[in-house]
């Protein structure tokens, strides 16, 4: 049995030069740095690029049938139209909390609003170069509400909505028909932890 503790924990080594490969004005920024590893001061630093993200939420919404609201969007770095839960940016006002951003998104791509929210994990995307950080979250006791001034552009114009069966999603996750992350990740979290009650007997694997 291993001794290591079983936690994530913070650290930072120190960075002797850092410059920006890009910095644009659509979500991401490339930033390569040098970096030195902790207690190795005799040490050359190494490059390391760094894709900076604001940070996502995505949102899991169950109605009162256990169905849930799946997108089907076009990602052009992929090539695919891939089935997707709504989600969004943490790219609003510094003090807005990721719950408050899942609910924006939920209202804007979903056209819902949900009274009972759970957080289901915090996870890091792809840590060995992306900062972004992915907060999930299951939505239930869902009404129906319009999007306000928000006007849908780009590929999310072109979003397609429809509700799918909360088994029958997560047996297209593990048959692999599914392969977004958030996705994948927000379904076997809400089984995981028991928030779909009677789920594991729907499974025809």
């Amino acid at each position: 049995m291993s001794t290591h503790p079983l936690e994530d924990r913070p650290e930072r080594w120190s960075v002797t030069e850092s410059s920006y490969l890009y910095e644009g004005d659509w979500v991401v920024s490339l930033r390569a740095d040098q970096v030195r590893r902790a207690g190795a001061d005799g040490e050359e630093p190494f490059r390391r690029l760094v894709l900076e993200h604001p940070g996502a939420v995505i949102v899991l919404a169950l109605d009162d049938g256990d169905r849930v609201l799946c997108l089907a969007q076009y990602r052009h770095a992929a090539g695919r139209r891939f089935v997707e839960l709504p989600a969004g940016l943490l790219d609003g006002p510094a003090e807005e909390e990721p719950l408050d951003v899942a609910r924006r998104e939920l209202r804007e791509e979903a056209l819902l609003e949900a009274e009972d929210w759970t957080h289901l994990a915090t996870t890091w995307s792809s840590p060995g170069i992306s900062a972004e950080v992915m907060h999930l979250f299951l939505a239930r006791g869902l009404s129906t509400v319009d999007r306000g001034d928000f006007v849908l552009e780009h590929e999310e114009a072109d979003m397609e909505t429809f509700w799918v069966p909360f088994a029958e999603l997560r047996d297209a996750v593990l048959e692999g028909r599914v392969g977004d992350g958030p996705l994948v990740q927000a379904v076997l979290l809400a089984e995981a932890k028991g928030l779909v009650p009677g789920a594991e007997n729907d499974s025809a694997l």
